[in-house]
């Protein structure tokens, strides 16, 4: 059995809020932004400050707050697609900087909006195989340093954060069975394409898409559309393969929290699937998508705020860059 007994997530001091985005781009307007993609406020971070620096943070203020041991960590988990270096793992490199013991494991992932479901994917099994007892999963992400100054639809979207969980045999919330799954075939439609081993230069092209976005080759694209029709064609099949899985029904379940790509994809899969709106969590007002981070983050909030309570069993779903998506049941 695999619990989380700790959740908590960070955000950076420098905002970036849609007052500042109309500066930017007079044809928009502060309500436009916020009707189209139900962000207020990014949170962005420094010129100097990493993913790593985030994960650090994240972690220090979850062992704070639950007051937890580091030497009691046995496995660190990163998930990131903005890593401190090509190599080392950015995950080897916290192990030192948080005073974990090395004798854990630790190594980093890159996945984006369906990494939290993967991570604790990965946490069960490290559990289940005796491998490790207390997992720490940190999601950590500075998808705006990738975003090209112009692109003023991404640049609506995306803010910086970091979530930290802590994965142990015992906690507050069960973690239920796994539907994960992948089509790499639809890698182009959320891509940097330049600055790996494919195309290490940066070549300073751009194209204009289908519905004229422009693709910098050396910045985040992404197909807004293509992204949005595999979300509506994946979602739905992956709720019914997570409540099979789980021995569940839909009535049984008491709240959903999915990826908080933005508003208007989240409300329209909600239509789709037959949601009730009390039961399904939107909140980006004050983050905008923070790719791996989302999940965990509305977790947090919910549990705060009691939107879950002792006794819920709430679903949990990521979707998006990969393509990848993954789905569980989460029984508190």
């Amino acid at each position: 059995m695999a619990y989380i007994k700790a959740l908590t997530y960070y955000l950076p001091e420098q905002l970036l809020t849609n007052e500042d985005l109309v500066k930017e781009f007079p044809d928009w307007s502060v309500d436009k932004i916020a009707q189209k993609v139900g962000v207020n406020t990014r949170h962005i971070a420094g010129e100097n400050e990493t993913a790593g620096d985030m994960g650090e943070k994240v972690a220090r203020k979850l062992f704070e707050e639950y007051h937890i041991d580091p030497q009691t960590i046995d496995f660190l988990l990163l998930c990131t697609q903005s890593p401190d270096y090509f190599l080392p793992s950015t995950a080897c490199i916290l192990q030192e900087r948080l005073g974990i013991p090395k004798t854990a494991g630790a190594f980093d992932y890159n996945l984006g909006c369906s990494g939290c479901v993967y991570g604790m994917a990965v946490a069960k099994g490290l559990l289940a195989a005796g491998i490790a007892k207390n997992v720490l999963l940190i999601t950590s992400e500075t998808y705006t340093k990738y975003l090209h100054p112009s692109d003023k639809s991404n640049l609506s979207i995306f803010g910086d954060g970091a979530a930290a969980c802590l994965i142990s045999t015992e906690g507050f919330a069960e973690i239920g069975d796994f539907v994960l799954g992948s089509d790499g075939g639809g890698a182009n439609n959320l891509i940097i394409k330049t600055g790996m081993a494919r195309h290490k230069a940066m070549t300073g092209k751009y194209t204009t898409d289908e519905e004229g976005h422009v693709n910098f080759d050396d910045y985040l694209y992404m197909n807004g559309g293509n992204v949005f029709n595999f979300t509506l064609d994946i979602v739905p099949s992956m709720m019914n393969d997570v409540l099979v899985k789980n021995n569940f029904t839909q009535e049984q379940i008491d709240y959903y929290v999915f990826h908080q790509a933005n508003k208007f994809m989240l409300n329209t899969i909600r239509k789709v699937c037959r949601l009730p709106k009390d039961k399904f969590y939107i909140n980006l007002e004050e983050t905008g998508n923070t790719v791996s981070s989302t999940i965990f983050i509305g977790l947090k909030d919910c549990l705060e705020n009691s939107l879950i309570q002792k006794g819920n069993s709430v679903m949990i779903a990521g979707f998006g860059v990969g393509l990848s998506w993954g789905g569980t049941i989460l029984k508190f």
